[in-house]
């Protein structure tokens, strides 16, 4: 389908507003304590990519290792159980908005001897195909804007209950083709970042019922900044922590169930108040909160204390994502999880339902979003995730 947009736009409908773009007044919106909402650039990194953990609110830096751990937590897949797996993952994003912009996402894993995992995952968001106009309206031609991310992981077990986790992530991010924006050449912009991660699970007993408790942490895209033109402001990509705790419990034989639940925050600089009645040298002075033009590290360190309305800003900035999962017979799955966002920071709210199948060879996921609002962007929401146990195959195989 064609739409007709303009490229300044395209880079909305990629969520990809920029913090240079924008300053933060003082008025009704954006007092202290109203909407100050954290902007970065290329944000489809953090978009949950897989249905199992997109069934549970979003959550993976703790649950069960599979496929899919190099997204949530790369040091996971040094306690997967399987030698080698594969997840091809597919959703239609924003349906609400335009009808074609959709997430892909493609991982692999191998276990090595040593106690130690190689994983490589691509994912690909892409708008549509989009038809260019200028302000006036005329159009300027058609392109189809598109981002992709293309990650290589390693894990390890540094003890019987204790793993490392590294991921390394090149990001091209093309949204305009070129066009001029306001008189100004654009490029793809480019960036290079890491992820650095860390995980624990130990056996238990709960209520007489053997358990598995684990807890994750992963520091997410510690990368360069980007940029869409040559002398434009770069901007942060989102450098994410995400941590959290997950408890599972054997009831029987055939019933496992799971409780996990994720904390993450953007480490990134919040947008300050501006005084628009305060310039000095062409530039609006800071009310409230820290200049966010700033280094990659001094962002992320910065990004605790920043918020222009002081602490109490700084814990609304951590979204909460809690989730179930049930197995019976390591066969079929339900799963549920809710997700929060204050309302100062995105108002992302909503539950989430999902169910699995796995048979044989291969599994199926499917995940469903129901925001707790009407007339949400994210309404209805489907994520689908086919996984291939490639062990499995191997004794097919080898019975045949």
């Amino acid at each position: 389908m064609k739409h007709k947009i303009s490229p300044f736009m395209a880079a909305l409908l990629s969520l990809a507003m920029l913090p240079g773009m924008t300053k933060a007044q003082v008025d009704q919106s954006n007092l202290l304590g109203q909407i100050n909402t954290i902007t970065t650039a290329v944000p489809f990194l953090i978009i949950s990519p897989d249905a199992r953990a997109g069934g549970m609110g979003d959550v993976g830096v703790s649950s069960s290792p599979d496929a899919n751990a190099i997204h949530w937590n790369p040091s996971k897949l040094a306690f997967v159980d399987k030698k080698m797996g594969f997840s091809i993952s597919y959703t239609p994003w924003l349906r609400k908005l335009v009808p074609d912009i959709n997430l892909a996402y493609v991982s692999f894993y191998n276990k090595l001897k040593g106690d130690q995992t190689i994983g490589a995952s691509l994912r690909y968001f892409s708008l549509g195909n989009i038809t260019f106009t200028d302000n006036t309206g005329a159009e300027l031609g058609q392109f189809n804007p598109a981002e992709f991310a293309f990650d290589i992981a390693y894990a390890r077990k540094l003890s019987e209950n204790f793993s490392g986790g590294i991921a390394l992530r090149y990001i091209n991010s093309n949204l305009t083709g070129g066009f001029q924006v306001e008189n100004n050449a654009t490029k793809a912009g480019n960036s290079v970042a890491a992820d650095i991660s860390a995980y624990y699970q130990t056996e238990m007993e709960v209520s007489k019922k053997d358990a598995i408790f684990a807890v994750g942490v992963n520091i997410s895209n510690i990368g360069t900044k980007i940029s869409y033109t040559e002398t434009g402001v770069k901007d942060f990509i989102p450098i994410n922590l995400r941590l959290g705790p997950s408890l599972t419990l054997k009831l029987n034989e055939y019933n496992d169930l799971a409780f996990m639940i994720d904390f993450s925050k953007l480490l990134v600089p919040t947008p300050p108040i501006y005084n628009p009645d305060s310039v000095i040298n062409g530039e609006q002075q800071i009310l409230f909160g820290k200049n966010p033009d700033v280094s990659v590290a001094s962002g992320i360190f910065n990004s605790f204390s920043d918020a222009p309305d002081g602490g109490k800003e700084e814990l609304r900035e951590i979204n909460i994502a809690a989730g179930l999962e049930y197995w019976y017979d390591k066969q079929f799955a339900f799963r549920a999880g809710y997700f929060y966002e204050h309302e100062t920071k995105g108002n992302r709210k909503y539950f989430t339902l999902g169910a699995g199948l796995k048979y044989n060879v291969f599994g199926l996921d499917f995940a469903y979003l129901i925001p707790t609002d009407q007339r949400n962007p994210l309404e209805n929401t489907l994520r689908f995730s086919l996984v291939f146990d490639f062990d499995s195959l191997k004794k097919a195989d080898d019975a045949e």
